[in-house]
């Protein structure tokens, strides 16, 4: 009995609802691990113990470093799940590479609360400060790949704003430099922490600046 093409093969239309389907399944995918990231984070907090409120405070401060690295992850996960849904939001389709760049993606950002406890430890600053430091600058790397891979394959929708990939893989990519530049900055003093911080903070003002700048410049 003859099988006609359009029964073997599926047609246009259904290959696009596919593919349609796919970004929305990898989207929310994507959701629920970082969900699951920062649920990690908040078990590993060390819980203050004493019997009086002096040995409570003085039990809580000798875990300072973990509850600062803590705060440090909230940030970063949350700051890579904000770039995420900016990004993905307008994104259709998927594609083969787009899908393995977001599961290597999402196993830093489950790794990130084992790397957590580790910088939290006590001794072994340098080690312990890179290995957290290496961990947040693949991290940024796979993000900036995978939102390059969104124009470069056409999965975004139509009408999605022209700039909106090049400020993400800007932003990140100065947060994967404080991170990178705070690696050798660590060999000399522990304050290596505020490239994190002052790098794209730095970033943010000279691009509003610039931005304010250009705005002046077209109203004259």
């Amino acid at each position: 009995m003859d099988v006609s093409t359009d029964q073997e093969l599926p047609s246009e239309e259904q290959d696009m609802e596919a593919r349609a389907v796919s970004g929305d399944r990898l989207t929310f995918f994507g959701d629920a691990v970082v969900a699951i990231a920062l649920t990690l984070l908040a078990l590993e907090l060390p819980v203050p113990e004493g019997s009086t409120n002096s040995e409570l405070w003085h039990s809580a401060t000798s875990h300072r470093e973990s509850y600062l690295a803590f705060m440090i992850s909230f940030v970063v996960i949350a700051a890579h799940w904000r770039s995420h849904h900016r990004v993905f939001r307008y994104v259709t389709a998927t594609n083969t590479r787009l899908t393995s760049l977001t599961m290597y993606w999402l196993l830093t950002l489950v790794v990130t609360p084992f790397a957590t406890d580790v910088i939290g430890g006590h001794g072994a600053f340098q080690a312990r400060f890179v290995f957290y430091a290496v961990v947040q600058f693949l991290s940024c790397l796979l993000f900036i790949l995978m939102v390059r891979e969104v124009p470069r394959d056409g999965l975004q929708r139509p009408g999605t704003p022209p700039e909106l990939f090049a400020r993400s893989i800007r932003r990140l990519g100065m947060v994967a430099l404080g991170f990178l530049i705070s690696i050798p900055v660590s060999l000399f003093t522990h304050w290596a922490y505020l490239c994190w911080i002052v790098v794209p903070v730095a970033d943010s003002v000279v691009d509003a600046r610039r931005g304010r700048n250009g705005q002046q410049g077209a109203e004259d």
